[in-house]
C-alpha cells in the first residue's frame, strides 16, 4: 500500500479508554489504516512501526496521579505528527512543561467550545487543527481535570467556560491536542478534526479502502497457506462469508468450506449457507450436523463464558474431525488440511482483551475460547477490521446483498441467547420466537435501521399470565434492538410501538411456554449487545 497503509499505520495509543477503538475507526474512516497499541510502547518501538501519526487516546487517570498510565517522552521527540485526545492530550501537555491541574468545575456531556487565536496572530481562529469549523461549537466534554497552562512554544487553539486550554497546537513540532471528544458522534465537528490532522497537519492521503484491502490480504494469505489446503467454517454470517470469499480468491480450490449445523442456528439458516452461499462464489461445502455432540457438551452448563469456551472447543474438534475426513478423502494427493479460516474481527480481539489496555470483557469463540492444542494454523484476514470494513469487502467481492447485509449474529448462536441451561427444548422455543420478531422488523421495512436485534429467552425466570382463560406460568422473551456503527459501542433503537406490540402478539399467541415480551432499553456501554 502506499503511505497510510498498514506499512506507515496511524498508531492509536491506548491509555484505558473506552474510546480507543472507535478513534481507531475515526482514522479509518478517514482512508488512513490504524492500529491500537499500549501506552507502555516505547519510543523505539514506536519508530521501528514507522507511523505515520500518532493518537494519543482519553483514559479515566489523572496524570498528576501516582501510578497513572504515562507515555514514554520520547515518543513525542520522534517527530512524528501527534494528537492528544482528553486524557492524551493532558499527558501531553504534563509531559513537555504544561500545567494540569483540577479547576474544581467537572465538564461532563455537551459543552460549549469556542475557537481562539491570540491578538494579531494571522490566519482564522483554530489554526490547521479546526479549520473550517464554527468559531463557536459544541463538543463532547468528559473530565474533571484540564489543562491550565500550555507548553512553551504552543498556541492554544479553543476554550471552554471551564477549561481556559481546551485545544493547543505546535505546527513545528507538528504536535497538537483537544480536551475533547472528537470521536464521538455527539461533538458534530469531531470527524473534521480527526481529518484536518490527518490530512492537514500530517499530510497522511486518504488511500487506504477496501480495495487496498483485498489486494494486501491476497498477497498474504496466498504467501502463509503456499501450496497448502485450508478450511473454513461458515456461520452463515458476515464475517466467515467474506473471510472465505477473501481467502477462495487467494487460492481458489485450495480452500474447503465447512458448515457446522450445531443445532444453535436461527430458523432457515442451513439452508441459506447451503443454497444462496454455494450458488453466489462456487465454494465447495461440506456440512456436518453436529446438534447431538454440541447439547451433549452444553448439558448443565449455564455460566456464559463456560458456554462460549464449549462452542468454541467443540466447533474446533468438528474441524477436526471434518480436517481427517477430507484427508482420507484425498488421501491420493497426500496433502493434508493444516489452515483454519476464520472470521475474527477486531472488536472480537479487543472485548477478548487482545486489545491492549482493555478488559477482557467476554470470551469470543473464535479469539479466547479456542483450545490450547489447536491442531491448525490460523488464516484471519479480518482480524484488523470493523463489521462495515467488513460489508465493504464483501460487496468489492461481489457477494449478494443478502449475505453481505445480514444482520450480526454470534458464533455461538442461540446458545449464548439463552440464559441458563441450553436443551433442544428451549432452542425451538427460542428459535421461533426470533423466527417472529425477524419476519416482523422485515414486513416493517426496519432491516436497514437496526444493527441487530437479538431475541432472548430467560430459561431460567418464569411469571404468571393469563392465557385462554386461565393461570399460565411461563417464560419471558427479551427483545433487543440496538442501532451501532461498529459494535463497540451500540444504543437501543426506537422501533415504532406498534410493530413492538404485532411481535409480542405473536409470540405470546404463537410460541407455547411464553406469557411475556420485554424491551431491553439499555446502550452499550453499559451493557453489551448480547446478554452472555
Amino acid at each position: 500500500m502506499t503511505t497510510g497503509g498498514e506499512e506507515h499505520p496511524v498508531l492509536v495509543v491506548d491509555f484505558g479508554a473506552q474510546y480507543a477503538q472507535l478513534i481507531a475507526r475515526r482514522v479509518r474512516e478517514a482512508g488512513v489504516y490504524s492500529e491500537i497499541v499500549p501506552h507502555t510502547i516505547t519510543a523505539a518501538e514506536v519508530k521501528a512501526r514507522n507511523p505515520a501519526g500518532i493518537v494519543l487516546s482519553g483514559g479515566p487517570s489523572s496524570v498528576y496521579e501516582e501510578g497513572s498510565p504515562e507515555l514514554d517522552p520520547d515518543v513525542l521527540e520522534l517527530g512524528v505528527p501527534t494528537l492528544g485526545i482528553c486524557y492524551g492530550f493532558q499527558v501531553m501537555a504534563q509531559q513537555l512543561g504544561g500545567e494540569v491541574a483540577p479547576t474544581g468545575v467537572r465538564e461532563y456531556g455537551s459543552t460549549t467550545v469556542r475557537l481562539t487565536r491570540p491578538d494579531g496572530a494571522p490566519g482564522a481562529p483554530g489554526g490547521v487543527l479546526l479549520a473550517g469549523q464554527p468559531a463557536e461549537q459544541t463538543a463532547w466534554m468528559s473530565h474533571g481535570d484540564s489543562v491550565v497552562t500550555a507548553p512553551e512554544g504552543f498556541e492554544v487553539l479553543a476554550s471552554s467556560d471551564a477549561t481556559p486550554v481546551a485545544a493547543f497546537a505546535s505546527d513545528a513540532r507538528k504536535l497538537y491536542g483537544v480536551q475533547w471528544h472528537p470521536e464521538v458522534k455527539h461533538s458534530p465537528y469531531g470527524q473534521r478534526v480527526i481529518e484536518n490532522f490527518l490530512h492537514g497537519a500530517a499530510g497522511i492521503p486518504g488511500e487506504w479502502n477496501s480495495g487496498n484491502v483485498i489486494a494486501e490480504q491476497v498477497e498474504r494469505i496466498r504467501a502463509q497457506l503456499g501450496g497448502g489446503k485450508a478450511i473454513c467454517g461458515l456461520s452463515g454470517g458476515v464475517d466467515s462469508a467474506v473471510a472465505a470469499a477473501l481467502v477462495h480468491k487467494a487460492v481458489g480450490d485450495q480452500l474447503v468450506c465447512v458448515f457446522v449445523d450445531h443445532g444453535l442456528l436461527r430458523a432457515g439458516e442451513r439452508e441459506q449457507v447451503e443454497q444462496d452461499y454455494v450458488a453466489a462464489t462456487g465454494i465447495r461445502l461440506v456440512t456436518i450436523d453436529a446438534a447431538e455432540q454440541f447439547l451433549t457438551a452444553l448439558a448443565g452448563v449455564t455460566d456464559p463464558e463456560q458456554k462460549r469456551k464449549i462452542i468454541g472447543r467443540e466447533f474446533i474438534r468438528t474441524f477436526e474431525q471434518a480436517q481427517a475426513e477430507l484427508v482420507a478423502e484425498s488421501a491420493a494427493d497426500g496433502d493434508p488440511i493444516r489452515f483454519l479460516v476464520q472470521g475474527t474481527l477486531y472488536p472480537d480481539v479487543v472485548e477478548s482483551g487482545g486489545g491492549t489496555g482493555t478488559a477482557n470483557i467476554k470470551s469470543h469463540h473464535n479469539v479466547g475460547g479456542l483450545p490450547e492444542d489447536l491442531q491448525f494454523e490460523l488464516v484471519e484476514p479480518l482480524r484488523m477490521l470493523f463489521k462495515d470494513e467488513v460489508r465493504a469487502i464483501g460487496r468489492e467481492l461481489g457477494l449478494p446483498e443478502a449475505i453481505v447485509g445480514r444482520q450480526p449474529f454470534p458464533g455461538p448462536g442461540l446458545g449464548i441467547r439463552i440464559v441458563g441451561e441450553v436443551t433442544a427444548a428451549r432452542l425451538e422455543l427460542l428459535r421461533k420466537a426470533d423466527a417472529i420478531a425477524r419476519s416482523e422488523l422485515t414486513a416493517a421495512g426496519l432491516d436497514g435501521e437496526i444493527w441487530q436485534c437479538p431475541v432472548v429467552l430467560l430459561a431460567d425466570v418464569r411469571s404468571v399470565g393469563v392465557q385462554g382463560d386461565g393461570r399460565s406460568y411461563g417464560h419471558p422473551i427479551v427483545l433487543r434492538p440496538v442501532s451501532s456503527e461498529d459494535a463497540m459501542t451500540a444504543d437501543w433503537t426506537r422501533l415504532p410501538y406498534e410493530v413492538l406490540a404485532r411481535i409480542s402478539t405473536r409470540i405470546t399467541n404463537e410460541v407455547a411456554g411464553v406469557n411475556r415480551v420485554v424491551l431491553d432499553v439499555t446502550s452499550k456501554p453499559p451493557g453489551t449487545i448480547e446478554w452472555e
